[in-house]
């Protein structure tokens, strides 16, 4: 019995190591696509507008980027307030290369509960992430250089014949 006890448990044991294992090959060229999402590490501040409304609303606030998982996800804060320091948008985004699709998932969690599994794609210029909804798509084109993040979203309400921007925001790197 002892026998048959010992060899299910080194049954389980070899299982769960050779299914846990990932290709090193694999790891190492996930990590190479992450480094391409290096300028976005650092903490960023500055300003933009949004207008869900007849009224556009500006705001101020950071990003805080960092590499987490010896390079194999990238963390994204954001804090944003209006005016009167009111939040007005608070998120938690995890980015990290999808070797199947060969884009980035962008998962995000809102402060209001809100949450989302969306797509980030590298273009000529940066990156470009979006998500359709009942009456239309909403994209985000995202370009970087050394010092300036600059953010602007548009949304079409004809499949993407024509866009109107809805979003804009301007970060310094600070850090």
């Amino acid at each position: 019995m002892k026998y048959i006890l010992f060899a299910f448990i080194s049954l389980i044991l070899c299982a769960s190591f050779a299914f846990g294992q990932t290709d090193k090959a694999s790891v190492d060229a996930q990590r190479a696509e992450m480094k391409k999402l290096d300028p976005m590490i650092g903490r960023w501040q500055g300003a933009g507008w949004i207008q869900q409304g007849p009224e556009r609303e500006t705001f101020t606030g950071t990003e805080n980027v960092q590499r987490k998982l010896d390079g194999l996800a990238v963390l994204v804060e954001g804090r944003f307030v209006d005016k009167k320091d009111v939040v007005i948008h608070e998120t938690l985004a995890v980015l990290s290369y999808n070797q199947t699709s060969k884009d980035y998932d962008f998962n995000t969690f809102l402060a209001s509960g809100r949450k989302g599994q969306y797509t980030m794609k590298a273009t000529d210029a940066g990156w470009q992430w979006g998500f359709s909804f009942p009456a239309g798509v909403i994209r985000y084109d995202i370009k970087i250089t050394p010092d300036t993040w600059h953010e602007a979203g548009q949304m079409s309400m004809d499949e993407g014949k024509t866009w109107k921007p809805f979003f804009e925001m301007t970060l310094k790197k600070v850090q």
